[in-house]
C-alpha cells in the first residue's frame, strides 16, 4: 500500500503486516465470552434512584418512630408487666385498657396528704460561741512557783486554790511591818502619858505652854507613824495572800504555761493558765438589717425568742437558749447587726470560739403544708401532682409560703386532705395512672370477649373458653418473655384473697399458701435458724401483698404443676 511521506513528492510503498488465521475466524464461529471485552457500565436510571431514596427514608423514619415510642411511651406500659394478648378483651382491644397497661405497669409513687400544721418562721445564721467571762491567772507577786494544784482541762470553782508561790519572803516582810507598828505604838503611848502630865502642870501654872504644845505635836506625829505602820503591815499581809493563787470564777481551766519550780514575775503576760466560764455561755451571730424591725417587734413582747444552736450539718441540736440583745450599730461592710443569745450549756456541748448554726424562731403560722419534695418548679412556676380517687394525677399550680427543711406552706392551690406525689414525679405527666406505695395490684374487670384488664390474660376468640367466676381463682397470666431469656418466666402477681376468707382456706391458685403449706415450709427448715427466719419473712411479705413475693410464690407453684 503506498504511503506519502510529508515534505516529499515521492510515494513510498510500505509493506502491510501479514494476516494471521486467528485474526479472521471462519464465518459462523462465535469467540468465547472470556475473549470478549466487558460491556460498558450503564448509569442507574432516575426511577431506581428514587426507589432507593424512598426505602432509605422509610427505614430512617421507622427507626426514629421506634425510638420515640420507646422513650415517650406511657409509663403504664414501660415495664411490660401485666399485658394481656391483643384482641377482644385484651390490651388494645375492646374492653381492654388503652395501650394494654396493666396494674403492674403503673408508676409506683410516694404520696403525702395535705395537712394543716403550725409552721415556724425562723431566721438562720452562722454564729460563734463566746464565753461570758475569760480570766488569765497572772501572779500578783514574784517568786518561785512551788505548787500547782489543778489539772489541765479541769472544771474549777470560784475561790478554789490553784497554785502557790513560796511565801517565806512575804511572811518575813509581814513580821517586820508588824514589829515596826508595835514599836511606834509604844512610843505613841508614852507620848500621850507625857502630854497628860504636861497639861496637869500647865493647870497649876508650873510649866510653860510651849512645852505642852510641843508634846501635843509629838503625839500627833507618832499617831501618823503608827497609821503608816498599819498600812505597811496590811500590804505585807496582802502580798502574803497573793502567794496563794485562787480561781476568780467558776469555769474550765486551760493548759498550764508554767511548771512548778520556775520563777514567776508579778503581772507576767502569759500567766499561769486561762479560765473560761462555760455555764452559761453566749452565741454571737449576725442578723440582716432587713429583719431588724421584725426582731425588735418580737423582743418587745413578753415571750422570749427561742434560739437553737445546731452542729455544722444542721442534723443535731446542741442546745436550746433564748435571745439576749442586739448591737447598737449596723455593720456597713456586711449590712448586718450583731446579736447575742444565751444558752445554759448544761451538757457542755458548746465550746468557746466554736462555729455553730443558729436558728431563731420568730413566730409560728397556721397553714396547709406539704413535704418539700412534693413541690416542683416548671416554666409557669411551682406546681404539684394531685392524686385523684381513680389514681390519676393532675398537675396543679400552687403558691408557696414559708418553708422549713422538711415541709413548705402552700397558700393557694390545695385543700386539706388531698393526696400529692412526693416521689416518682419525674416519670409522670398530666393524666398518668399511678399506684401508691404499699398497695397490692388487684385483678381488673373483664371486658367483652373474656379479656381481663390490668394484666389478666384473655381467652382467644373462637375457643369458647370462659373466665372463672372468681377472679382471684383465675390462673395468672405469664409475663412477656425477656429478650434472650430461656425457660419459664415468673408469672404476674395475683390479687389478694377476698375479704372475710382466711388465708388457710384459699386454694393454691389464689396466690397465697395454705396453712398446710406454711407448716411444711417452716417444718423443713426448723433446724436452720437463718433459713427459718427467711421463710418467715417471705410469708409475711406474702400476707402484706408484696408483688415481688407473690410473683416468686406463683413461679414456685407453676414449676410444681404437672407438665410444667
Amino acid at each position: 500500500m503506498p504511503a506519502t511521506i510529508a515534505g516529499s513528492n515521492r510515494t513510498q510503498f510500505v509493506p502491510a503486516p501479514p494476516i494471521r488465521a486467528m485474526d479472521h475466524p471462519p464465518t459462523g464461529h462465535v469467540p468465547p465470552s472470556s475473549s470478549l471485552p466487558p460491556p460498558p457500565l450503564q448509569p442507574p436510571s432516575r426511577r431506581r434512584r428514587w426507589v432507593g431514596a424512598l426505602v432509605t427514608v422509610a427505614v430512617l423514619a421507622a427507626l426514629v418512630g421506634g425510638s420515640y415510642y420507646l422513650v415517650k411511651r406511657p409509663a403504664e406500659t414501660a415495664g411490660g408487666l401485666g399485658m394481656g394478648p391483643r384482641g377482644p378483651g385484651g390490651a388494645g382491644g375492646p374492653g381492654g385498657p388503652p395501650g394494654g397497661a396493666g396494674a403492674f405497669g403503673m408508676v409506683t409513687v410516694g404520696h403525702a396528704a395535705v395537712a394543716r400544721a403550725q409552721i415556724p418562721v425562723t431566721l438562720d445564721a452562722l454564729g460563734t460561741v463566746t464565753p461570758t467571762a475569760t480570766v488569765t491567772l497572772k501572779p500578783q507577786v514574784g517568786g518561785v512557783l512551788t505548787e500547782v494544784l489543778f489539772t489541765e482541762g479541769q472544771t474549777v470553782r470560784k475561790g478554789q486554790l490553784l497554785a502557790r508561790i513560796d511565801p517565806r519572803p512575804y511572811e518575813q516582810a509581814l513580821m517586820q511591818a508588824r514589829g515596826t507598828r508595835m514599836r511606834d505604838e509604844a512610843q505613841l503611848q508614852a507620848a500621850r502619858v507625857t502630854l497628860a502630865r504636861y497639861r496637869t502642870l500647865l493647870g497649876q501654872d508650873s510649866i510653860a505652854r510651849q512645852d505642852v504644845d510641843t508634846q501635843a505635836a509629838l503625839v500627833q506625829q507618832l499617831e501618823g507613824t503608827v497609821t503608816s505602820d498599819k498600812a505597811a503591815e496590811g500590804a505585807a499581809a496582802v502580798n502574803l495572800e497573793f502567794t496563794r493563787i485562787t480561781a476568780p470564777l467558776s469555769g474550765r481551766i486551760g493548759l498550764r504555761t508554767v511548771d512548778p519550780g520556775n520563777m514567776v514575775a508579778a503581772g507576767s503576760a502569759t500567766g499561769i493558765a486561762v479560765i473560761t466560764q462555760m455555764n452559761p455561755i453566749d452565741v454571737q451571730f449576725a442578723v440582716p438589717q432587713d429583719r431588724i424591725p421584725e426582731v425588735q417587734e418580737q423582743v418587745r413582747g413578753a415571750r422570749p425568742l427561742a434560739v437553737a444552736a445546731m452542729d455544722r450539718t444542721r442534723s443535731a441540736v446542741l442546745d436550746q437558749g433564748s435571745f439576749s440583745t442586739l448591737d447598737n450599730v449596723v455593720d456597713t461592710t456586711t449590712g448586718t447587726v450583731k446579736a447575742k443569745a444565751r444558752f445554759a450549756n448544761g451538757d457542755g456541748k458548746l465550746f468557746p470560739n466554736q462555729f455553730v448554726n443558729v436558728r431563731m424562731t420568730l413566730r409560728t403560722l397556721d397553714a396547709l403544708v406539704v413535704p418539700v419534695t412534693a413541690v416542683r418548679t416548671g416554666p409557669q412556676g411551682p406546681y404539684v401532682y394531685v392524686i385523684g380517687a381513680d389514681r390519676t394525677v393532675a398537675m396543679r399550680r400552687v403558691k408557696r409560703g414559708e418553708a422549713t427543711v422538711d415541709v413548705v406552706a402552700v397558700t393557694e392551690g390545695l385543700q386539706a386532705g388531698e393526696l400529692v406525689v412526693t416521689e416518682g414525679g419525674d416519670r409522670l405527666s398530666e393524666g398518668s395512672r399511678v399506684r401508691l406505695q404499699g398497695e397490692v395490684p388487684a385483678a381488673g374487670p373483664r371486658g367483652p370477649g373474656g379479656g381481663r384488664r390490668h394484666g389478666q390474660g384473655a381467652a382467644a376468640p373462637g375457643t369458647g373458653a370462659s373466665a372463672p367466676a372468681n377472679p382471684s381463682a383465675a390462673a395468672p397470666a405469664p409475663l412477656p418473655a425477656r429478650p434472650g431469656a430461656s425457660g419459664p418466666q415468673p408469672p404476674a402477681a395475683t390479687a389478694p384473697p377476698p375479704s372475710g376468707q382466711p388465708p388457710s382456706a384459699q386454694p393454691e391458685s389464689a396466690g397465697l399458701p395454705t396453712a398446710e403449706q406454711r407448716s411444711r415450709m417452716l417444718e423443713s427448715v426448723k433446724d436452720d435458724p437463718e433459713k427459718l427466719a427467711q421463710r418467715k419473712q417471705f410469708l409475711e411479705a406474702l400476707d402484706r401483698g408484696d408483688p415481688e413475693a407473690l410473683a416468686r410464690w406463683q413461679n414456685l407453684q407453676q414449676r410444681r404443676r404437672p407438665g410444667s
